[in-house]
């Protein structure tokens, strides 16, 4: 088998777009790897094209992985099922509806298996679960990440159970790869239905899809059957399905490489660079040192729009930050942003909350305050960086959790509540920032971490200031008495040992001057990751927990058996 495609040599100069009915000379189509300049379809490719655009050039070897397919159950339908394979094999010139490769993308190592749609439709049976399982196993041995190019109509009725089989094989050996920490890639190209998108297709860790690209289990025209209803006719769509946080990324396909490129590169630590002209570490980590503040006014220093946000401080303090989206459960609260990026040439997964600088970006975000959705997300990125080796930074800013009736029907407490758990667990370095607002549970569900930091007009509470009025002194006019009481300035919480240090903020605040805030910002983290890099993944959960622990009485399992025992005598 080569990486040629069939073709006749009478073929048409033209060819008609599928999505617009747009004629289209062919060579420029071709040249725009046929995706129509006009509405932007993205034409199916076979799987040697796929492999030949994605991989860099001269970096591609085919896998010699023979493709064991037989008609076990002598299957017949219009006619036998060897005849339908002999007649697939023959017009694409591949033995089966995968082809194998190893490579590299960027210059990053990888196992690709592609599908290829002309072959039988793409359709999940034996051989394309051998084959699936196959460079599953190799990226395992050779122990670099997984790319899987999914394009299928469902399962291969020809090979009965034994096809519906395939389903769990390939879903195993996506396990295999969970276990030995190895990056998995799933990237959808129209269809990708039934068992492969039911197994396979969306286990990966991260989920890229071609715009338009159609994923489900069932195809559109059953589930209208079946329900008697008309579908939405975005419905099954990357877009659709993006929204509705069952994919991290939409990309066009002339920027496959370089995307994929990128988080394969954060799946690849190598050694880190240090600053220019670095910095003392900015750290005060003396109460002594600060100077007294209103504690209401810093309140409202810790509320002003031209603080920089999540995202700001992505852009300005680390670099290549890729943002994933969606819980895979159904949502993706734009509250919450994460993703890779890199720290001083260091891989890690940053998450924030994101609030706004203008009325919209605040409506649009949920003035910073998430849904189950957000945290869900946040903790499927957290699991990912625990898989990859890959440090946790998370920038605290919200007002709280979202208190709305949806919130609370989709388990926002329980989604809180999972969240302080698992960071309390995680194996991995894990720096918390309050960049402006730290309010309640909402905050904590991000701050469970090695070492907490705080901006010097932040603030962080079990309530906000005028909550606190309002059920204590049943009076919101008594704010400013309850901030001072709530001891919630970076001051007090740095006596309080809630953080362990402050980082100093420029003149007029970070709003005055974002840069030298995000300047400040890096070379605290760089610090603390560093600092806690040294340690052993058991050394890291013992430290956090102990950490946590400290927060109020010494009193342990033994002082009071020995405090009983006293009592008794």
């Amino acid at each position: 088998m080569t990486l040629t495609t069939i073709q006749g040599a009478d073929e048409a100069q033209w060819v008609l777009c599928q999505g617009c009915t747009t004629p289209l000379y062919r060579k420029r189509w071709t040249r725009g790897l046929k995706v129509c300049p006009e509405c932007g379809n993205h034409a199916r490719l076979t799987a040697p094209e796929r492999l030949a655009q994605l991989f860099d050039p001269g970096a591609l070897e085919l896998l010699t992985i023979p493709a064991v397919t037989e008609d076990v159950l002598g299957f017949v339908d219009t006619v036998p099922y060897p005849t339908r394979l002999a007649d697939a094999r023959a017009r694409t010139g591949l033995d089966e509806a995968v082809v194998c490769a190893r490579g590299a993308i960027g210059g990053h190592p990888v196992v690709v298996a592609a599908m290829d749609f002309r072959f039988m439709a793409g359709s999940l049976g034996v051989g394309v679960g051998q084959l699936v399982t196959l460079a599953a196993e190799t990226a395992l041995v050779e122990q670099v990440p997984l790319l899987i190019v999914t394009a299928s109509g469902g399962a291969r009725m020809q090979e009965g159970p034994l096809s519906l089989m395939q389903m769990a094989r390939t879903s195993a050996a996506l396990g295999q790869l969970d276990e030995a920490g190895l990056l998995t890639i799933s990237l959808i190209t129209d269809p990708t239905y039934g068992g492969v998108a039911a197994s396979f297709a969306t286990l990966a860790d991260v989920i890229v899809a071609e715009p338009g690209a159609r994923l489900g289990f069932a195809g559109r025209r059953v589930i209208e059957q079946t329900i008697h209803q008309v579908l939405p006719e975005r419905f099954q769509t990357a877009e659709f399905l993006l929204e509705r946080g069952f994919v991290d990324l939409v990309v066009p396909r002339d920027r496959l490489r370089a995307e994929l490129s990128r988080l394969l590169a954060a799946a690849a630590p190598g050694p880190h660079g240090e600053l220019p002209d670095r910095p003392t570490d900015p750290r005060v980590s003396d109460p002594g040192l600060l100077p007294e503040s209103d504690p209401w006014e810093q309140v409202r220093l810790a509320r002003r729009l031209d603080r920089p946000t999540t995202l700001d401080y992505l852009a300005m303090a680390f670099t290549d930050f890729q943002e994933l989206h969606g819980d895979r459960l159904g949502g993706d609260c734009p509250a919450v942003v994460g993703g890779t990026a890199r720290l001083v040439g260091r891989p890690v997964m940053v998450i924030g909350h994101q609030k706004g600088h203008t009325a919209a970006e605040l409506n649009q975000r949920s003035f910073g305050m998430p849904g189950p959705d957000g945290y869900r997300k946040a903790a499927r990125l957290m699991r990912l960086a625990e898989k990859l080796r890959l440090p946790v930074v998370t920038l605290v800013d919200t007002p709280g959790a979202y208190p709305g009736a949806d919130a609370e029907e989709r388990g926002q407490a329980v989604a809180i509540a999972e969240n302080l758990r698992l960071m309390a667990g995680l194996e991995v370095p894990v720096v918390s920032v309050i960049i402006g607002e730290g309010g309640s549970g909402g905050a904590l569900a991000l701050a469970v971490a090695n070492r907490v930091l705080i901006f010097g007009n932040g603030v962080y509470s079990v309530i906000s200031p005028e909550g606190c009025a309002a059920i204590l002194w049943k009076d919101p006019a008594a704010a400013p008495r309850a901030a001072a009481a709530l001891s919630g300035s970076a001051r007090d919480l740095l006596r309080l040992g809630i953080v362990d240090g402050v980082i100093p903020e420029p003149e007029g605040g970070t709003g005055a001057d974002p840069l030298r805030a995000a300047d400040r910002l890096r070379a605290a983290l760089v610090t603390a990751v560093d600092e806690l890099s040294r340690m052993s993944p058991r050394a890291l959960v013992t430290d956090r927990r102990e950490r946590f622990r400290g927060f109020g009485t010494a009193l342990t399992v033994e002082t009071g058996l020995r405090s009983e025992r006293e009592g008794v005598s």
